[in-house]
């Protein structure tokens, strides 16, 4: 970490110039995120630095110096809530709470209490809840009031403090047992929707990237939906699907997903797995990136870490198709040659969700890329089969047609996973007859 720095109240608001655009994450751009992830449940910031740390205390993290000075500040500030952005054992998180007096959490429990604030549905509510105990379970269940209490969040940042803590690692057990047989019961549920879209069917586009990368808004600006957009970090918890029309009349099935962060908590990655699967079952996947943003470059390797992480990593290293979003908040220079780069065969857009700008090069391209090694079959149709033939004009691209008595003769450019949907309908699809 560079040397101590300090600053007051809230970090700078102002957007980086061209020079920042693929510089790496610095520890101010770190801090500027922790303020962020306090705001994003809306804790007032009073002071925030950021603290060389020569040497990691396994009892404090911190050198004894250094804990008397922060509890100094934290003791003029009045501060009910320190947050250390970065992970804290249970064992650190104890003492500096004696030493402080007052409430400590790490970067996880400030992401789980985030997540636990916006889950709406009930598997998001199941998901976070199941990453919250894990963590907790490391805490001997910390700062809860009781395991079937009722109210928003997770408790890290309050509640009356430790009760029925003998019963508590009990609780836990069987109460993580019943969330994951509940998230294996979802995760069979999103299986048979999958299924069921694979018969439609529509080749799925996936948006993922950085919490607070524009993925929303370019939702709402692609399908006209009405999606939270807010400008905050995780304001989408729960994917949303909503069909899309490409340049070529092609239907596709466009998907809104979590937004990722650095350092995301492994528990919070394994409970939402049943929703990453969405991302993993997708025809094709969008990254959508602040390419305005200081630390977009770190941001882009975040993303790709998670992907690893959900088993994603070949389709990683295959590349990735690139949004570059947030054009507007970059200089003119800097978006003259963003935009001649991405339009120079790449698979890359240049776009501004919020402004709708860039948006018919980034549907051509999503139409080119699930058109990439396009396959030509000859199928022959039974006249009486008018779904399938039907089917066969809206997803590939009819080269020639010659009707007999019987059979409709077709000779057909399909994308690979086209190609195998038309072979399950013709091994399960409706009734006619499809040969090859």
């Amino acid at each position: 970490m560079p040397p101590q720095k300090r600053r007051n109240g809230a970090t700078n608001s102002g957007r980086p110039t061209a020079n920042h655009i693929v510089a790496a994450r610095d520890s101010e751009a770190r801090l500027e995120e922790a303020v962020g992830l306090a705001g994003a449940i809306g804790l007032e910031i009073a002071y925030c630095a950021v603290v060389t740390i020569p040497r990691v205390r396994p009892a404090t993290l911190f050198g004894s110096g250094k804990v008397v000075e922060i509890g100094e500040i934290v003791g003029e500030h009045h501060a009910a809530i320190v947050i250390v952005d970065g992970a804290l054992s249970p064992v650190q998180q104890r003492n500096l709470e004696r030493a402080w007096d007052c409430k400590v959490i790490d970067r996880t429990a400030l992401i789980l209490e985030i997540f636990g604030a916006r889950a709406r549905t009930r598997e998001g509510k199941l998901q976070v809840e199941l990453a919250a105990l894990s963590y907790q379970r490391s805490r001997l269940v910390r700062s809860w009031t009781h395991l079937e209490r009722q109210r928003g969040g997770f408790g890290f940042l309050g509640g009356p403090g430790e009760t029925q803590i003998e019963a508590d690692r009990r609780q836990l057990r069987d109460r993580i047992a019943r969330l994951k047989r509940e998230l294996n019961d979802v995760a069979r549920t999103r299986s048979l929707h999958r299924a069921a879209r694979q018969r439609v069917p529509y080749p799925v586009v996936a948006l993922v990237g950085y919490t607070n990368a524009g993925k929303s808004t370019l939702f709402n600006r692609l399908t006209g939906a009405e999606v939270d957009a807010r400008d905050q970090v995780f304001a989408t918890l729960d994917p949303t699907m909503r069909t899309l029309k490409l340049p070529s009349r092609r239907q596709v099935i466009l998907s809104d997903t979590v937004g990722f962060i650095s350092d995301l908590p492994h528990d919070l990655v394994v409970a939402f797995r049943a929703t990453l699967e969405e991302v993993s079952e997708a025809d094709l996947i969008l990254h959508v990136r602040d390419i305005s943003h200081s630390a977009t470059a770190q941001q882009r390797r975040d993303v790709h870490t998670v992907l690893a992480e959900i088993g994603l990593e070949e389709k990683v290293k295959a590349g990735l198709v690139e949004v570059h979003n947030k054009m507007d908040l970059l200089d003119s220079e800097t978006r003259g040659w963003l935009s001649a780069a991405a339009g120079q065969g790449t698979s890359c857009a240049a776009i501004s969700a919020l402004r709708g700008e860039g948006l018919e090069p980034l549907l051509k391209l999503i139409d080119r890329e699930l058109s990439a090694g396009r396959r030509i079959l000859t199928p022959k149709i039974d006249l009486a089969d008018g779904a399938t033939i039907a089917w066969l004009y809206r997803h590939g691209e009819v080269l020639n047609r010659s009707d007999d008595d019987r059979f409709a003769h077709f000779r057909v450019s399909l994308t690979p996973a086209d190609a195998e949907r038309l072979g399950r309908r013709r091994r399960t699809g409706p009734k006619g007859q499809i040969l090859p």
